[in-house]
């Protein structure tokens, strides 16, 4: 028997713990021993590293892909893909999708990891179609569940969108139980059920240690025929993070499992990453909470960042006496909502609703997010919503029956290349601001004005050493506060009669 490992260390772990806050220089002097590791893949890019590149550590996210290139020669480099929101948070129109899939395999991707939040398949189809296109010889479509529970996801439910992400075409399947919620009986059923259903096609499990169940949902995991399991170097991690990879290597080797995984060699990688903990836990950019256990996601279904994210926005408020009346309301919510996955971003999404009702009355005012869901802007839910809150959410207007970016324009990159002009040196830059607009085009300024040796650097302190590293710099004050994987950002309001 065989199940291997992807090493999450230089991307959702460190998001989960640091909120991606790991520069590209930091981790370079040990990737050459990484590539030595035996790991199955591993996962470096996509997700909030993009953005983080741009708005904190003055990198260019397609650069750090390509130093991880080289540096990686032998391993498979992984991604994760919103879909059509590819790392943001809006829907981009095709075009788009196809060069953003385009560039990242030929700057190096190997694995793309395709998920929508609403599991609405229309909404990754042609990241697939872009995938598979542009494929090279080890060029990986990996077809993503958005994993939570509810009554109307059944094991059945889960193995039907299996079955079709066969049909459209996938080379592999990943279950992503982001709230770390999935009991060890759960992972037993649903991956057996899966197995049966798709034959000897790979099946990936990804969970957190949020709430204490993540060792053990991936042993039951393994018992039930699981092919890989997503782990994390062990002093990255635990709490919000992945069960560690070390650990899971040591039992699944008494067990009589091939991993593929050097023992020798995932020793010196944690080696390497434990003092730069240690300098993120002295600089507080690691909060000692985001390495403990949540139950509470256990019976609200809550990632242990959208809880942040919560208790962040109620202090704002001066509001923190209504948090166990907004942890009732959530379940309430996200029924009315027709019972989405709490992921990125109707995790926010949801946990803003539920607070404003409790302030404000339920529904006395819906946010922009909320009222463009309800018209269909983010697809399809799972379930019906509430019908009632529909009509007094929308009054008239009907749900769109297509893709919000149906009836997007087609132009939007050469639109985007026109208005940076000069700044845009590569299509590589084009899509960093198609991305992240303000934050790219601040980069490039930057970036032009060191070549033409007018840039003056404001004095920013001094990195420290590597042993007591952590976020380079000062925090911009205007920055967003981030807690964990939690982003506190500000939504606007309408008031709905």
């Amino acid at each position: 028997m065989r199940v291997q490992l992807t090493e999450t260390i230089l991307r959702d772990a460190n998001q989960s713990l640091i909120a991606t806050r790991l520069p590209y220089s930091v981790y370079e002097p040990i990737l050459s021993k990484m590539d030595q590791a035996g790991y199955y893949s591993i996962e470096c890019w996509g997700g909030a590293t993009f953005d983080t590149c741009l708005r904190y550590l003055d990198e260019d996210p397609w650069e750090r892909l390509r130093g991880l290139r080289r540096n990686l020669p032998n391993s498979r480099l992984q991604m994760l893909l919103r879909g059509q929101n590819l790392l943001g948070y809006k829907h981009y129109p095709d075009s788009v999708v196809k060069k953003f899939v385009e560039l990242s395999i030929k700057n190096g991707i190997d694995v793309i990891r395709i998920f929508d939040a609403l599991n609405d398949f229309r909404n990754i189809e042609v990241a697939l179609e872009a995938t598979k296109e542009f494929a090279t010889e080890k060029t990986i479509a990996s077809g993503c569940i958005s994993y939570t529970q509810s009554p109307v996801h059944t094991v059945e439910k889960y193995v039907e969108m299996c079955k079709e992400l066969q049909r459209m075409g996938f080379d592999t399947i990943c279950l992503k139980d982001m709230a770390g919620t999935m009991s060890p009986f759960e992972a037993d059923s649903l991956i057996k059920g899966i197995k049966d259903a798709i034959g000897d096609m790979p099946v990936i499990l990804h969970t957190h240690c949020t709430t204490g169940m993540a060792y053990m949902t991936y042993m039951k995991a393994v018992d039930a025929g699981i092919d890989v399991i997503d782990t994390a170097t062990s002093c990255f991690s635990g709490g919000t993070s992945q069960p560690a990879t070390e650990t899971m290597f040591y039992a699944l080797e008494q067990m009589g499992i091939e991993t593929g995984i050097d023992e020798k060699v995932i020793k010196e990688v944690n080696d390497f990453f434990k003092p730069i903990k240690e300098g993120y836990i002295k600089d507080g950019t690691l909060n000692p909470k985001s390495l403990s256990t949540d139950s509470q996601a256990l019976v609200y279904k809550v990632p242990g960042g959208m809880l942040s994210n919560m208790i962040a926005n109620l202090t704002d408020m001066r509001a923190m006496d209504k948090f166990d009346a907004a942890l009732v309301e959530i379940p309430k919510v996200r029924a009315d909502l027709g019972y989405p996955p709490l992921v990125t971003p109707m995790s926010q999404m949801v946990g803003t609703q539920a607070v404003m009702n409790c302030i404000a009355g339920p529904y006395k005012a819906v946010s922009k997010e909320v009222k463009a869901y309800f018209r269909g802007e983010y697809g399809n839910p799972p379930a019906p919503v509430n019908p009632e809150l529909a009509k007094q959410i929308l009054g008239d207007e009907a749900p769109i029956d297509c893709r919000a970016v149906d009836s997007a324009p087609t132009t939007m990159f050469e639109d985007a290349r026109a208005k940076l002009g000069e700044l845009a040196q590569s299509d590589e830059d084009v899509m960093s601001y198609i991305c992240f607009p303000n934050q790219a085009e601040e980069f490039l300024k930057k970036r032009q004005a060191k070549a033409n040796g007018t840039w003056v650097d404001p004095a920013a302190p001094k990195a420290p050493a590597r042993e007591t590293l952590g976020t380079p710099g000062a925090m911009p004050a205007a920055a967003p506060q981030v807690s964990g994987n939690a982003v506190i950002y500000t939504v606007s309001c309408e008031q709905v009669s």
